[in-house]
């Protein structure tokens, strides 16, 4: 009687361990079947886009130049003199033709004093030979000296008196009154800057659209974004090799004397207008470690393509892109820094 009952508490205990291990079973894998489903749905990344268009973009280069004087002279005698007065002063406005330095003449009194007794000598053999007192070599002789000297005279008469050979703008002053000129600097520097130019060195793919009075625009960093009208003045005709640019010659009429030579100055020329799309900055990626730019497009498969793009001139917020982005795409403008090429995404408003 007592066997039966042990058996009756084995088969019961044995019972209820099988039905706990069924029930921890059923719960591993209910476990087990929530969590791959956790794992199957993944959260896509939102992104916002922005459709681009082609719209007409002005094609301007910008340029970088320093403003040079029109002319400029450099006023010095020939020969070392003394200085026996200065005139004018740096700054000063003058006229062509305007005495600015006065030399000593002492060398100017000898040079009257020679001729003279040249051209008596010269009027005796005259007088001579007209009588056939003395030979047509001798007279030739004398005539050739009374021509060099003259000219030696008129010489000394200029440089003794120094004039501006244009209107302009007295830019430097190098001796003093009492100075010995040395001829290692000008005794004066005169600038004309009504015009101004400017030299700019312009690619060689532009060489066929560079026009001789073509119209740009310069900003002079001392005056801001304030614009001031020039034009081209001169193309020059050959192509450095080296740099494969060519000269580009710009003057600013400059009226107002408002633009002085040595100032910075940024040259815009527009080669035309072109169609382009546009896009928003925020959508340009930039490429770590390398100069590349690209820009994530939203396919209609609901995926992003990392596309490369080669961009043109900065327009406000916006780029020109000139290749990598087609008219109607939808570019990502928010996101991109969680997303790869291929990756599906939920686009928000």
């Amino acid at each position: 009687m007592e066997t039966s009952v042990i058996n009756i508490n084995k088969m019961k205990t044995s019972n209820v361990l099988k039905f706990m291990s069924a029930a921890a079973f059923l719960v591993l894998m209910s476990c087990s079947g929530e969590k791959k489903e956790t794992t199957t749905e993944v959260e896509k990344i939102k992104v916002k886009v922005e459709t681009v268009h082609r719209q007409e973009v002005d094609q301007l280069s910008e340029f970088t130049a320093t403003v040079q004087a029109n002319i400029t002279n450099q006023i010095a005698p020939q020969s070392p003199s003394r200085i026996t007065k200065l005139h004018v002063e740096v700054g000063d406005q003058v006229r062509a033709g305007q005495l600015l330095a006065t030399m000593d003449e002492t060398a100017l009194e000898q040079a009257r004093i020679q001729l003279q007794n040249i051209e008596t000598e010269f009027n005796r053999i005259d007088e001579l030979y007209k009588v056939g007192g003395a030979s047509k070599s001798a007279w030739d002789a004398q005539k050739t000296a009374l021509d060099v000297n003259r000219t030696a005279l008129q010489n000394l008469v200029e440089n003794n008196a120094l004039v501006s050979p244009i209107s302009g703008i007295v830019t430097a002053r190098n001796y003093d009154s009492g100075d010995m000129y040395s001829g290692a600097l000008p005794v004066y520097v005169v600038e004309q800057i009504r015009p101004v130019k400017l030299i700019v060195n312009v690619s060689e793919s532009f060489f066929t659209q560079v026009k001789k009075g073509m119209e740009v625009n310069v900003r002079l960093d001392v005056y801001g974004d304030e614009e001031f009208k020039g034009y081209v003045h001169l193309v020059y005709p050959t192509i450095d090799p080296a740099t494969r640019t060519f000269q580009v010659e710009i003057r600013l009429n400059n009226n107002d004397e408002r633009v002085r030579p040595g100032m910075f100055a940024r040259v815009t020329m527009n080669f035309g207008t072109v169609q382009r799309v546009v896009a928003p900055d925020q959508a340009v990626v930039k490429q770590a470690g390398s100069g590349d730019r690209y820009i994530y497009v939203y396919k209609n498969d609901g995926t992003v393509s990392y596309q490369l793009v080669q961009l043109g001139q900065r327009l406000g917020n916006r780029y020109e892109v000139v290749s990598g982005v087609e008219d109607g795409d939808k570019v990502v403008i928010t996101g991109h820094n969680r997303l790869t090429n291929g990756m599906e995404v939920e686009v928000v408003k």
